[in-house]
């Protein structure tokens, strides 16, 4: 399966993004009303600057207390950003997610972003493909 088709399967295909600057509350609280696990940082919605995750918020809290909240995004968040691209096959960017040990990844087409994946999407779309690859081998074993 490729990323294009789990970006079309996906219910709600708008991504989340936080201009550089904001401070970690209003981070939270998006990340918090939205119930995602990510927020992408961006200065104009199309370009990725970095990703802000729950576990970058814990690991802040952990070093600096609750006073780490009115601190920007931009001194917590994961700049050094893994992308894919819609041709990219899930079984790839999985093994690449996995490797990587992040849940979230960027689609980017010519340098802009063009959607977002989690882990839990890639996942969705591998059991999806499992599943109909049974189903057809059922179906020729028992001759449906």
């Amino acid at each position: 399966m490729l990323v294009q088709q789990i970006l079309n399967s996906k219910a709600d295909a708008i991504v989340v993004t936080i201009a550089p600057g904001t401070n970690i509350g209003q981070a939270a609280l998006v990340l918090a009303e939205r119930r995602i696990g990510a927020v992408v940082v961006s200065p104009d919605g199309s370009h990725v600057a970095g990703i802000l995750s729950e576990r970058d918020i814990v690991r802040a809290l952990a070093a600096r207390g609750a006073g780490c909240m009115a601190d920007g995004v931009d001194t917590v968040m994961t700049t050094d950003i893994v992308t894919c691209a819609r041709t990219d096959k899930s079984d790839a960017v999985l093994a690449m997610m996995t490797e990587g040990r992040f849940r979230h990844l960027p689609v980017v087409e010519d340098g802009v972003m063009i959607g977002l994946i989690s882990i839990g999407d890639v996942v969705k779309a591998q059991l999806s493909e499992l599943s109909m690859e049974k189903e057809a081998l059922e179906g020729m074993i028992k001759g449906f």
